[in-house]
């Protein structure tokens, strides 16, 4: 199974927000080919939800699943965390006040 290459799903990503109003931006520019993507969503209340792709062991395909919910600052503090560790990292800011990232695989 080949995969979609990161900068690609990105620019999809964004397209796919922006056509449903909702504001997105690039904070972190990683590999174009084959650097990993986070996700932060945040409400805008303070708060925000960290999401990376996962395999699922049973069906073998690519998820979205949760890294981390809480206070915004201790998620930014963890994108920070993962950014040292990671230097090809994308990570995406997604501003919903309806708490919908509108992911896919």
């Amino acid at each position: 199974m080949s995969r979609i290459a990161s900068e690609f799903w990105v620019k999809s990503y964004l397209k796919t927000l922006s056509l449903r109003g909702i504001s997105a931006f690039v904070t972190s520019r990683g590999d174009d080919h084959a650097g990993a993507i986070l996700i932060k969503l945040s409400p805008l209340n303070a708060t925000a939800t960290l999401f990376h792709r996962s395999f699922d062991l049973d069906s073998g395909e690519q998820v979205w699943a949760v890294l981390e919910q809480g206070k915004e600052a201790d998620i930014d503090a963890l994108i920070h965390r993962q950014r040292q560790f990671d230097p090809d990292l994308w990570v995406i800011e997604v501003e919903n006040p309806e708490n919908e990232a509108y992911l896919f695989a």
